[in-house]
């Protein structure tokens, strides 16, 4: 490839990052929007094992829940909360280098006495692979979660 062309695809790489706006997203009769046919995109309510990721287990009332997500969500670079309602959370992932943004959702029924299913969704908004980004995040995520949430 010739100079000239490997800097115009960074430049629409770049530019293409920036200006992607949020797909509809939100929970509408307790469930997630389906994740696209693509890779880049991990579930808890999916169908299909490519996207399917496990649930996040909770302990304790829905402000508690709330309150430790956000928590985590505070000490990850590159996050930005971006909606809070009484049981569903969304926040904005940006990568340093391209400054892609991935979409992460949590939602949590009415919480029981013992456990409780914190449901996540997390997908790009661009391109085809995220090379397992998403899948990883929501791990990191449950991680430190599962730290806090006792």
């Amino acid at each position: 490839m010739t100079k000239y062309f490997k800097v115009a695809l960074g430049g629409f790489v770049l530019l293409t990052g920036c200006s992607v706006k949020a797909p509809k997203l939100g929970v509408e009769q307790e469930y997630f929007a389906v994740c696209p046919s693509k890779p880049n995109c991990v579930n808890s309510q999916a169908d299909d094992e490519a996207h399917y990721i496990e649930p996040l287990l909770a302990q304790g009332s829905s402000a508690k829940i709330k309150n430790d997500i956000l928590q985590v969500l505070k000490e990850f670079k590159g996050a930005e909360i971006v909606t809070v309602g009484d049981n569903y959370i969304r926040a904005e992932f940006t990568s340093t280098l391209f400054r892609f943004v991935d979409d992460v959702e949590f939602y949590f029924p009415e919480s029981l006495p013992e456990e409780t299913k914190l449901h996540v969704r997390s997908a790009s908004r661009v391109g085809h692979s995220d090379l397992g980004a998403n899948k990883k995040r929501v791990e990191n995520i449950r991680r430190e979660f599962t730290l806090i949430n006792k």
